[in-house]
């Protein structure tokens, strides 16, 4: 079991700790229900170093990225960052990903933990171009500071104005004292706030000014399962359990980040795939009774018969009741549809709606 910088930090926090994708890693401090509304309301912080990056750097780096990548990576200019995936050979997902735009030639990709060796394999099998890799995982971490709070709370940390970098932007900039640290205005939690990246070395003296910085308001450390809670009320897809190697990236609704404007692994498959339609759909749905689905409960129609599966589903912090996402044909899938849940022996009815369950 690997260890980030900061696992004896969350220790002595009392955190509760579990293997996570080869890591000791927290999945709770208070509980998940406190830890998720820190975030919806004021700020919080998540140790997320687990989390694998590598840099694809030199004059044939864009060329292998928009070989590997759905989305279109040439739009990217310096400062801007982009959600994309991995397609594979047979129609599915190596996995998904976030490409920041470093410098003209340099590019940082931030992959899934429990996917780095995969990713790094699969890239580099795809690199006949020339372009220089690092793995960077190893020396690198990444803390999460999210929640509505997070730019008043950590303004006085850098001597950049933290308000001006838009959504999916980032700089390289000072902040808690350590230079040339990227504060990017990303994070999978649906409430705003930073992702920083820094050195393993460094990261214990930014984790201590953050929440130095933001005691006044409110700031909690917030673990794993919390995460989790956040992520899904967005109706963001996790890897492994809402799209995998064999999951049609068109079903799972990431027709948004393919652009066929431009080749990549398997585009023709995927094109032609498109165009014939989709037979099944990743929806979002809400339980109309008591009742928490979890991810492998069947779907079942008004008869009993399965349809589909459970993919992420969770009692929902924020709205109380039973919340996920799965797939069933597509007759199933237009919002406000009925279908059931199967939790143990009982078919609770469900509503598929629209995106996001929390609006803010």
């Amino acid at each position: 079991m690997k260890n980030t910088a900061l696992s004896s930090t969350h220790e002595a926090l009392g955190a509760k700790m579990v293997p996570f994708a080869g890591y000791n890693m927290p999945v709770q401090y208070e509980g998940v229900n406190i830890e998720h509304e820190t975030v919806r309301n004021a700020v919080g912080v998540f140790d997320v170093s687990h989390m694998g990056e590598f840099l694809i750097e030199g004059p044939h780096a864009l060329e292998l990225i928009q070989k590997v990548s759905s989305n279109d990576a040439s739009k990217l200019t310096i400062g801007k960052a982009q959600y994309s995936y991995l397609p594979n050979e047979d129609g599915g997902i190596v996995d998904d990903l976030i490409i920041y735009r470093i410098e003209e030639n340099q590019y940082l990709l931030v992959v899934n933990a429990s996917n780095i060796e995969k990713d790094w394999n699969w890239i580099s099998s795809k690199n006949d171009v020339g372009a220089q890799m690092k793995d960077l995982s190893e020396d690198y971490s990444l803390l999460a500071i999210q929640g509505p709070k997070a730019v008043e709370a950590m303004q006085s940390l850098t001597s950049h104005d933290l308000s001006q970098i838009d959504f999916y932007n980032f700089i390289v900039g000072d902040f808690a004292g350590i230079e040339h640290v990227i504060i990017s205005a990303t994070g999978y939690t649906g409430s705003g706030g930073f992702e920083i990246y820094c050195k393993n070395s460094e990261v214990k003296q930014v984790w201590d000014k953050v929440f130095e910085a933001g005691a006044d308001f409110g700031i909690k450390p917030i673990g794993l399962a919390a995460r989790d809670t956040l992520r899904l009320e967005m109706g963001y897809c996790l890897y492994g359990n809402d799209i995998d190697d064999t999951t049609s990236p068109f079903e799972a609704g990431l027709s948004w980040v393919t652009k066929f404007t431009k080749e990549f692994t398997n585009s023709k498959a995927l094109e032609a795939e498109k165009a014939r339609g989709l037979e099944n759909k990743l929806v979002a749905f809400k339980l109309d009774e008591r009742g928490v689905p979890r991810q492998g409960y069947d779907i079942v129609d008004g008869q009993g018969k399965k349809i589909g599966y459970v993919t992420s589903g969770t009692m929902s912090p924020s709205l109380g009741i039973g919340i996920g996402l799965g797939y069933v044909p597509k007759v199933f899938a237009a919002v406000d549809s009925k279908i059931h849940i199967q939790i143990r022996k009982n078919a609770v009815p469900a509503t598929v709606i629209k995106l996001p369950f929390y609006k803010g």
